[in-house]
């Protein structure tokens, strides 16, 4: 296991998006090391692209990230070609290439791959195609990668999705322990009834930040008829907005910018992870 403590990821202003088209804007916060996060809103919400902008993989269009070197990414179970001719075993190695680098000196880390398939219940599965494998038990050798990637930092994008209870069921025992060994964790999630029952925090997205603290005074009517409302609202042609106009802790007034229509950032008081 990783020694190092997780560092903090703080989010100044945060706008991403795609060729110029914001998808979700003005983000201020900071996940802690050590928090069980949920990423939460309506299909559209921003929850894949704020992940996204989290690893890096799209630009920052306006505000800054700070986030740790090392981060464990999970996509969406249909980004990811299972037609690659990998096996089970070739396919949780890979979690080691930060270590070692591709291929290299795969015999000896072996049982460590082992061990990592047994976790996630994958024992015997080692010579199996992963096109052969249900999307339960792709899940599973998915997780077996991310245990050996090791990092203190993973983010989850839909990691519950199609998959039958038991699998859930183990993998959530499996983000638990990670929580408990004081790794950061941050997932998207549509179901909130499993995000009331496994995550003490939540994130709620409209585009925009609609609440963001304890998960039991985020998802509240209140809240979630606003991002429904906010979803429903968003012009996908509005241009970047001026981030300067932006700057700093958000105010609890409403305002009004060039996505065309208006809203109010929850109060400070009501974010507790704000920075």
């Amino acid at each position: 296991m990783s020694a190092a403590a997780p560092a903090p990821i703080r989010l100044h202003g945060l706008t991403l998006g795609y060729d110029r088209h914001p998808a979700v804007h003005h983000l201020d916060g900071t996940i802690r090391p050590g928090d069980l996060l949920a990423l939460a809103g309506p299909n559209g919400a921003g929850k894949s692209t704020l992940l996204k902008g989290l690893t890096g993989e799209i630009p920052v269009l306006d505000g800054r990230i700070e986030r740790p070197d090392e981060i464990a990414y999970l996509p969406q179970i249909d980004a990811i070609d299972r037609s690659f001719p990998l096996s089970v075993m070739d396919l949780a190695a890979m979690g080691l290439w930060r270590r070692l680098g591709p291929w290299r000196a795969l015999r000896r880390t072996g049982p460590a791959v082992l061990d990592a398939l047994a976790t996630v219940g994958l024992s015997g599965f080692e010579a199996r195609p992963i096109g052969t494998l249900s999307g339960g038990q792709f899940r599973r050798a998915l997780f077996a990668r991310l245990i050996l990637q090791d990092c203190r930092t993973i983010l989850l994008d839909e990691p519950f999705t199609g998959i039958d209870a038991r699998t859930t069921d183990d993998l959530l025992a499996l983000v638990r322990r990670w929580h408990g060994e004081g790794r950061t964790v941050v997932a998207a999630l549509h179901d909130f009834g499993q995000i009331r029952a496994h995550f003490p925090a939540t994130l709620l997205l409209a585009r925009e930040p609609v609440a963001w603290g304890p998960t039991a005074r985020v998802l509240t009517p209140e809240n979630l008829a606003r991002a429904r409302s906010l979803s429903e609202a968003w012009d996908e042609d509005a241009p970047v907005c001026d981030g300067a106009r932006h700057a700093g802790p958000p105010e609890p007034h409403a305002h009004s910018h060039a996505h065309g229509h208006s809203h109010a950032h929850p109060p400070l008081s009501d974010r507790e992870d704000a920075a």
